[in-house]
């Protein structure tokens, strides 16, 4: 079925039924109704290449995941971002659509800076290597979550904000043993959060102890067990991700660490689970919808030159493990 059978059965002109699917307000009810009813009638179902093409627009936002491996490992931070992008996206009438970028890949972004049925391209977990990368097409289109460059702008979380409100909250209640799981090191955007710690540690006159790992619970207990296998003082443990201090949790309960008493414990997102596990956890706000609808709306807009770049606050919730 075509727009011109649509337009015929529903007795009006092809531009008018072409306006009806589009979802146009300018058409009459009756125009509306028939046309809705010959296009159910009819089976017919908009071509999206057509669309894209005819409006010069796109219909799909690309949602672009660095990864180290090629298939991608969803976690939590990924599910709530991804569902973000759907939402905001549906809310404009356009499609989201997934991209796994292993980290490596030569020009991974190359023809969606030619395919007109894209309107915007999101990146997540974003390295250097990638941004350099990035056609100039897509300036205007494309915003990082994380680092940008001099195309592509970038928003996230002030990550490092949190990472200094933590610190310093452990300090301010007597800890100063006060060690880091931080995140995966070839990911540019967790070092704000290291940079941070560390620079306050130093302006304590403290030492800065890091274990790196990737989000995983599992990832939370081994870094857990290395912190204490080599400052068994550590009184005090900052996971850049609640999933991390859940397993950090798991470990100390494990082997009978009274927290906070004997190790207080810190995450960072504020996901549901922190609230309900035992003790709750103390950690830093993550406003991961609030960041992609920004995004999302910042690609639909397609204003031309290098957006702004912005940080979202980060605020501590206080609960039994700090």
């Amino acid at each position: 079925m075509t727009i011109e059978d649509v337009a015929r059965r529903a007795g009006t002109s092809r531009a008018t039924a072409s306006r009806v699917l589009a979802g146009s307000a300018s058409v009459s009810d009756s125009a509306r109704d028939r046309v809705t009813r010959a296009a159910a009638d009819l089976g017919y179902v908009p071509n999206a290449l057509a669309r894209a093409l005819a409006s010069g627009r796109g219909d799909r936002i690309v949602l672009g995941i660095v990864s180290p491996q090629p298939v991608l490992a969803v976690d939590l931070y990924l599910g709530r971002a991804v569902t973000a992008a759907t939402q905001a996206a549906n809310a404009a009438g356009v499609g989201v659509s997934v991209r796994v970028l292993p980290i490596g890949a030569p020009d991974p972004l190359a023809d969606l800076a030619t395919d007109r049925t894209v309107c915007g391209v999101i990146l997540f977990n974003t390295t250097y290597a990638l941004l350099k990368s990035v056609p100039r097409a897509l300036t205007g289109r494309a915003v990082s979550i994380g680092v940008g460059s001099d195309i592509v702008p970038s928003v996230d979380v002030d990550n490092g904000g949190a990472a200094r409100k933590i610190t310093d909250y452990l300090y301010a209640t007597g800890h100063r043993e006060i060690a880091m799981i931080g995140g995966p090191e070839w990911m540019p955007c967790t070092a704000r959060a290291r940079r941070a710690y560390s620079e306050v540690m130093a302006s304590l006159g403290l030492p800065a102890r890091i274990v790196y790992s990737d989000f995983s619970a599992t990832s939370g207990r081994e870094g857990a067990a290395r912190l204490l296998a080599t400052w068994p003082e550590t009184d005090a443990i900052y996971a850049v991700s609640d999933t991390l201090a859940l397993g950090v949790l798991s470990l100390l309960g494990e082997r009978g660490i009274d927290v906070p008493g004997a190790v207080a414990v810190v995450g960072f997102d504020d996901i549901p689970y922190a609230e309900v596990g035992w003790p709750p956890l103390t950690t830093a706000t993550h406003p991961v919808e609030s960041i992609v609808e920004y995004a999302v709306q910042t690609v639909l807009a397609g204003r031309p030159g290098r957006a702004e770049d912005r940080l979202f606050d980060s605020h501590l919730v206080l609960r039994r493990s700090a």
